[in-house]
């Protein structure tokens, strides 16, 4: 019976009395199984009367002679009633009975919230009696949601921070002075228009595919999103557009093989919506999420429009936290246009809120002449701690590389 394993739930652990003891059915309880009901009420009364974190089977049956004048052979029903509650062995249905009393907690507080709103609209109460149980209604998420403290071990975080490569970088320049990404690391690139964002991002992440077993979601609004596949063909392959068409079943085959159809590209205009982008992110559960751009999201509201960026950029930290590394694109203000290296005070529409939230800033540079292959590379923030190889003195380098639009990736020079 499951009142029994509940009982004894309760008996073991104060904590589990503590969160749902309220809200048991206990009328319910009462009126069909009489002596449980009253252990279910020695127990309540234990726990009030002393200070202790579980009841043994003798203090329970202290508790229960001392709240109800019992007969002889009411005493043998009692201690066979005890022995069959702490005959149970909870171990193995701890989880299904926690989920049980929560869900029975979340209808009954539902259920209170449903009649004091309606009294409310009958004027019956006052409306601080509805926003009180919704506090307590908050307060059931907080408890169910228990923190844990992250791990102080120096030799784990070494491993698992340093040692422990994250999604490598195909410009080996950025293993060197970036390091990988690993989870929880969210940063950004910026740049002019028409600079090679979009070629850039295809030519790191076919490169990082490989480094995963997870999917790698991209949400892209800058140009079609099929033409964004074709680069990362390209970018994966090495290949001019001409040669990647020349034979397809080929080249489908080898782009399959190496990614195993784990690049998921969205258009912007199917997720432009922050609730829409959790939905597939919850689905995919991902390795790796890009954004271009992320200043499109929608969904985040504010007095200002560097506050609404503000909280787009919060958004994108915490998801790294929930599911990997985050890499944003954002586009460089007026100021930068024709400049070669530039710094975080060229972002466009923010004054710190977008600086403020990334562990890392890159922004590539290019000259006023558009024939120009040569792109510039500033660090202009890093907050990453970097691999094993990664070397202190390009913590904030600078260096010139090569873009090749027609394979669509980025070369050192």
């Amino acid at each position: 019976m499951v009142e029994k394993q509940i009982a004894k739930l309760f008996c073991e652990d104060k904590e589990l009395y503590s969160n749902y003891y309220k809200y048991l059915n206990l009328e319910f309880i009462k009126t069909n199984y009489t002596n449980l009901y009253k252990l279910f009420i020695s127990i309540d009364s234990y726990y009030n009367k002393y200070n202790t974190n579980s009841i043994t089977k003798e203090q329970l049956e202290i508790s229960y002679n001392n709240n109800y004048l019992l007969q002889s052979s009411e005493r043998q029903e009692l201690k066979d009633l005890i022995d069959e509650v702490f005959y149970y062995n909870t171990e193995e249905i701890t989880e299904p009975l926690i989920e049980l009393l929560r869900t029975h907690k979340t209808r009954c507080l539902a259920g209170s919230l449903a009649k004091i709103a309606l009294d409310v609209e009958d004027g019956n109460t006052e409306i601080q009696k509805l926003f009180d149980k919704f506090l307590e209604f908050e307060q059931d998420d907080i408890e169910d949601d228990k923190p844990e403290a992250i791990t102080t071990d120096l030799a784990d975080l070494y491993q698992s921070q340093v040692a422990e490569s994250g999604l490598r970088w195909r410009l080996n320049w950025l293993n060197k002075s970036m390091g990988s990404l690993r989870q929880g690391d969210f940063g950004f690139i910026f740049a002019r228009p028409e600079t090679g964002k979009t070629t850039f991002l295809a030519s790191e992440i076919t490169n990082m595919v490989a480094q995963t077993d997870k999917d790698i979601i991209w949400f892209n609004n800058e140009e079609q999103g099929k033409k964004v596949a074709i680069r990362c063909y390209q970018a994966l392959l090495g290949l001019e557009t001409q040669q990647l068409f020349s034979n397809i079943p080929h080249y489908a085959k080898q782009y399959m093989d190496i990614t195993e159809g784990r690049i998921k590209i969205f258009d912007f205009n199917d997720s432009s919506n922050a609730k829409r982008i959790e939905a597939v992110l919850k689905q995919y559960n991902p390795g790796l999420i890009i954004f271009d751009q992320i200043d499109k999201i929608k969904g985040f509201k504010a007095d200002r429009n560097d506050l609404e960026l503000k909280a787009i950029y919060q958004w994108a930290r915490e998801l790294s936290k929930q599911y990997g590394p985050v890499i944003a694109v954002s586009q460089a203000g007026g100021e930068a246009e024709g400049k070669l290296w530039l710094t975080m005070d060229m972002v466009d529409s923010s004054k710190t809120a977008k600086q403020g939230e990334a562990d890392w800033i890159l922004g590539i540079g290019k000259e006023q002449d558009n024939t120009s292959r040569r792109r510039y590379l500033n660090i202009s923030k890093n907050k990453l701690l970097g691999d094993t190889d990664s070397l202190p003195d390009l913590r904030h380098g600078q260096t010139q590389v090569i873009i090749q639009p027609e394979v669509a990736r980025y070369a050192e020079i």
